[in-house]
């Protein structure tokens, strides 16, 4: 896994380009890129259990869900992973078919198309106001959704606590755009 999750914080209000909260919050969409396009390897694995922590409020939601994300991660194998990827989302390469929408890999797309214009060096194209854009246009509407699905399995044990870090992520993304307005 190339990025690794280094929240000291996320924060409710987006911060200046550039800072740390948007590093992290880059990572942690880089994060979610990488762990719905493919199951993660054991070295994934162990990186998100020992990771920092994704909120200065220990209580909040967000920092609960992170919790539940890295006990699953240290309690599951890359195999039991792998086998529930491979449950929920139908497979890879010949077996799946290309014709119909894949959420997940829709979802990863967007995510790293998030962080890219988060940490991107190219300042007319990387702004507060395409993320939120790409955010409300093409996540928003949906991914709540997506996370519902996932959740709604119950013999996803690794992928449902990532639904509800991702529903919560989203939640925290949304109340900071609502920010901008």
């Amino acid at each position: 896994m190339q990025h690794t999750p280094s929240p000291q914080h996320i924060p409710v209000d987006l911060a200046p380009p550039g800072s740390d909260e948007d590093a992290a919050r880059a990572d942690l969409w880089g994060l979610l890129s990488l762990l719905f396009i493919a199951p993660p390897s054991a070295q994934a694995l162990s990186q998100l259990a020992a990771a920092p922590a994704a909120s200065d409020a220990p209580d909040s939601a967000l920092q609960q869900a992170w919790c539940e994300l890295q006990r699953v991660a240290a309690s599951v194998t890359p195999q039991q992973v792998r086998d529930e990827f491979e449950a929920l989302f139908g497979g890879s390469g010949l077996s799946r078919r290309i014709d119909l929408g894949e959420s997940e890999d829709h979802f990863a797309v967007l995510a790293e198309i998030m962080r890219f214009l988060i940490a991107g060096d190219d300042p007319a194209v990387c702004t507060l106001t395409r993320q939120r854009d790409l955010f409300q246009r093409h996540i928003q509407p949906w991914g709540a959704q997506m996370c519902d699905a996932i959740e709604g399995d119950r013999t996803a044990q690794f992928y449902r606590a990532l639904a509800g870090f991702t529903r919560e992520f989203l939640q925290v993304e949304q109340m900071a755009f609502d920010l901008l307005d």
